[in-house]
């Protein structure tokens, strides 16, 4: 059963029929000036026109809301070319020999390629000309386009940061958050993926048929994507941002060192707000807490590309002080060409190092760092490395390496003029930083985990369901053969379980 209906949500409640747009009509910047385009509301409704053309406007095309004499492309739905030639001597138009006819499915190709693609025949409407005059047949049966597979794995899919159902994956992300802070794992992860594979889309789904043969999509999902795309938005999603526990577990876990736990229990406590927690003197925090609440302010703002680079020096800097030859790679988002994240992770490992250098790398770093003044925080967890016997079969399963959680102060004048998010008064921002240490034989392993995203949850599940083989951050097991496969790479361990590699920031599920 889809875990999404065994929630019991119920069926979406269908809204009267509008008469005028469902979508708000903003404007936007025109990339493409020549080509006027005029999406024709005959068989397709209002609602759906306006859908169309508010996200054709968001990709830079020109869309008129009336047809006029500047109108190059005519784009229309369950209509042939006849139609709507009939339909413009209805409205006493002439229809210029220039004047493109076109299915929808032009559009819905122009916007996932962000540009206006070729008009080929299988985009051209067909008029049906008199038999007198033509010996060509009344109608093309032109075949459609071949159709490929959408996997129902991340790990076979290519996902940029250009998403072109952002207004379906956004309401998919908050109802999984919610279901996150309800501890509802299985309706939380049906939502993860099917987020996870309309981010892979090249098109918009601009109709319920476009959903058709995409995988991950249960019957509430879909129930999801009809709402929005006939209303514009979802009423779950509407009430679950009014709802005053998800609002509350929110704020509470925006807290570095909140968890789910904390913000029952505040929740339950009455607390709606962090000043009247802060306030009462009958609770008591953790230091990662305390912490959390004294740098609050520069933690829930964004880390920028410009701010995590300065990091990467910063933190470059420190690890030469005392293993020159070591490697130090930033991974996470910023490694998946994010441009903003909530912390920066850095994964370290060092080809000639003794395991006594790899040890001590870490304390010695945060001491420096405690000297100059920079550590505003540390959380250094030693490695449990050599308790290692097999990968874990848990998709989401910690590894045994030694890492350190720390906020640092990062100057201003690291990042450069204007490119650092700043408070009055203040020279410094307090940022999160997250070390990993890992030994060089198990780099590969190391990196391909804390590029992180849903991609690599699913690279898991690949390899343990399709391939009978163990992946986490340590190692891939071969269960069939028995034994590890070693690798020096990432594009090693893709060829290890049989798959295209796929660079890191075509890994944004």
């Amino acid at each position: 059963m889809d875990p999404l209906q065994a929630a019991h949500l119920g069926p979406r409640k269908k809204r009267p029929r509008q008469t005028g747009t469902s979508v708000a009509t903003t404007s936007h910047d025109i990339r493409f000036r020549d080509l006027v385009l005029f999406i024709l509301e005959k068989r397709m409704g209002t609602t759906r026109r306006a859908f169309l053309m508010e996200l054709a406007r968001r990709k830079g095309f020109r869309v008129e809301s009336e047809l006029s004499d500047s109108v190059t492309h005519i784009v229309a739905e369950n209509n042939s070319g006849s139609d709507v030639l009939e339909w413009l001597q209805l409205q006493n138009v002439q229809a210029s020999s220039e004047l493109e006819l076109l299915d929808v499915s032009w559009l819905i190709e122009c916007m996932g390629a962000g540009k206006p693609v070729e008009t080929t025949g299988k985009h051209q409407l067909v008029v049906r000309r008199d038999p007198s005059l033509s010996h060509a047949p009344d109608s093309q049966n032109i075949p459609p386009p071949t159709e490929q597979k959408i996997s129902q794995y991340a790990c076979q899919r290519k996902t940029t940061l250009d998403n072109c159902n952002q207004v379906f994956t956004d309401a998919f992300d908050i109802l999984a958050e919610n279901y996150e802070f309800r501890e509802n794992e299985g309706c939380y992860v049906a939502l993860m993926r099917a987020s996870a594979v309309l981010k892979s889309l090249p098109f918009p789904i601009v109709s319920m048929k476009d959903t058709e043969g995409i995988p991950c999509l249960g019957d509430k999902v879909k129930c999801i994507i009809e709402g929005i795309i006939e209303d514009g938005e979802s009423s779950e999603v509407k009430a679950v941002l009014n709802d005053e526990r998800y609002k509350s577990f929110k704020l509470f876990t925006s807290v570095f060192g909140v968890g789910l736990k904390t913000a029952e229990k505040w929740f339950q406590m009455g607390f709606r707000t962090l000043s009247k927690i802060k306030s009462d003197k009958s609770l008591h925090f953790t230091r990662m807490q305390k912490a959390g609440f004294l740098y609050y302010e520069d933690l829930v703002s964004c880390v920028n590309r410009a701010e995590a680079e300065a990091t990467s020096v910063l933190v470059k800097e420190a690890v030469a002080a005392f293993l020159p030859d070591a490697l130090v790679t930033m991974t996470g988002g910023f490694r998946r060409g994010k441009m903003t994240g909530h912390d920066v992770d850095f994964l370290i490992t060092s080809p000639g190092a003794t395991e006594e250098e790899e040890q001590q790398l870490l304390h010695k770093v945060t001491d420096l760092w405690g000297q100059q003044g920079l550590l505003l925080y540390c959380d250094l967890i030693e490695s449990t490395f050599e308790k290692f016997k097999l990968p874990s079969r848990k998709v989401d399963a910690l590894d045994h390496f030694q890492k350190c959680f720390l906020i640092l102060k990062l100057h201003h004048e690291r990042v450069g003029s204007g490119k650092s998010s700043q408070q009055e008064g203040k020279d410094w921002k307090a940022i999160r930083v997250d070390l990993v240490m890992c030994p060089y034989d198990r780099r590969a392993f190391a990196l391909l985990g804390w590029t992180g995203s849903r991609f690599e949850r699913d690279l898991r599940r690949y390899a343990s369901h399709e391939r009978k083989m163990i992946l986490d951050n340590h190692a891939l097991y071969d269960k069939t053969k028995r034994v590890f496969l070693e690798a020096d790479s990432e594009e090693e361990i893709f060829a290890h379980l049989g798959l295209d590699y796929i660079e890191p920031w075509e890994r944004n599920a």
